[in-house]
């Protein structure tokens, strides 16, 4: 089966063809980042806006990078949420009216279904089960992941997730838009050991997060006098303890778990001091750490163009179904042919 996908949750245009036999046969993605950069953060409106612009353009572009006609298509793959209201309508909508026109099956993607499954887009993919970071601007969260839509979620942010600190920290420290891995970039250059942050929730039993006092905690640091080297020393303490927390509560997972696989998904997977890491962490306990590749740690449509190839090709079908803003990853099922 050869699947389109399509991405519009919130400031990313994309589109993907996913073929069951060859693989990922092309992607293309618009990211509206220069023109929110000006506001500081997504404007939804005018996110939605670029959406409906920009939409129709790429999936003609990766249908002929793909060399397909719409009519090869077995079905259409869109994300459906959770995002922002007026962006999903746009991806949903254009979905909806091209399966309607080719006559193709069309089924909504959760996004964070996604995300789970990003890293079976790479040459090594994970066996299931495994253990599932996911850490983004709007998301952070542990999760066990037994197949396809069987999802236990082990653990979330109380919280702001850790991409949301990320870039409220880089405003803070007066960085452009968008700010984490401009941020990332700082502390690259910063000194160990300047600054000590404690590490939330590690002093505590379980597999929550909180970043809100980390950011605070930033925030009473800084200096309105503080020159580039001691914002860098700031920025590499503050990125030094989100990814200790991350990387000490993965490690808590995969030990209460029994699990020996850890992927990570998600924007602040691309991260580089994250993922050196949990490699030392995985390689400590003799298990297996897998990324999907940078482009596809943030939003994009290869994602949504496998994960909707998983359920198509096992069957499911759907009409589609209103766009929704806030959709708990604990609603999913797995394709009902699928064991339990």
């Amino acid at each position: 089966m050869k699947i389109l996908g399509l991405e519009s949750s919130c400031d990313e245009t994309a589109a993907a063809i996913y073929d069951g036999e060859r693989g990922l046969l092309a992607h293309v993605l618009h990211s509206q980042a220069a023109m929110h950069a000006e506001y500081g953060g997504v404007v939804p409106e005018l996110a939605a806006r670029d959406h409906v612009g920009r939409i129709q353009s790429l999936v003609a572009a990766v249908l002929a990078e793909a060399g397909l006609a719409a009519d090869a298509l077995d079905g259409i793959a869109y994300t459906a949420g959770p995002g922002l209201i007026g962006a999903l309508l746009v991806g949903g909508s254009f979905a909806a009216g091209l399966a309607a026109a080719i006559g193709k099956p069309l089924l909504p993607v959760h996004h964070l279904e996604g995300h789970l499954l990003a890293p079976m887009l790479e040459d090594e993919r994970p066996a299931f089960p495994f253990v599932a970071l996911l850490v983004s601007g709007g998301h952070t969260m542990l999760a066990r992941v037994d197949g396809v839509g069987r999802y236990e979620i082990l653990g979330e942010t109380l919280d702001d997730a850790a991409g949301e600190a990320f870039d409220k920290t880089a405003k803070a420290l007066g960085l452009p838009y968008p700010g984490g891995p401009e941020l990332a970039r700082l502390a690259e250059r910063g000194q160990p050991g300047v600054f000590r942050f404690a590490r939330p929730m590690i002093d505590r039993p379980g597999l929550e997060f909180s970043f809100s006092g980390l950011k605070t905690a930033v925030l009473n640091q800084l200096k309105a006098d503080f020159d580039d080297q001691a914002k860098a020393d700031l920025a590499r303490a503050f990125e030094e303890a989100v990814t200790d927390t991350l990387a000490i509560k993965c490690e808590r997972a995969l030990d209460a778990t029994g699990l020996r696989s850890l992927i990570v998904a998600g924007g602040v997977g691309a991260n580089r001091r994250l993922r050196a890491r949990l490699k030392a962490a995985t390689e400590a306990r003799g298990a297996s750490l897998h990324f999907p590749r940078p482009a596809f740690c943030t939003d994009n449509a290869a994602m949504i163009a496998y994960a909707g190839w998983a359920r198509l090709s096992a069957g499911e079908r759907s009409d589609g179904l209103p766009a929704r803003a806030r959709w708990p990853l604990h609603e999913l099922r797995p394709p009902s042919f699928l064991s339990l």
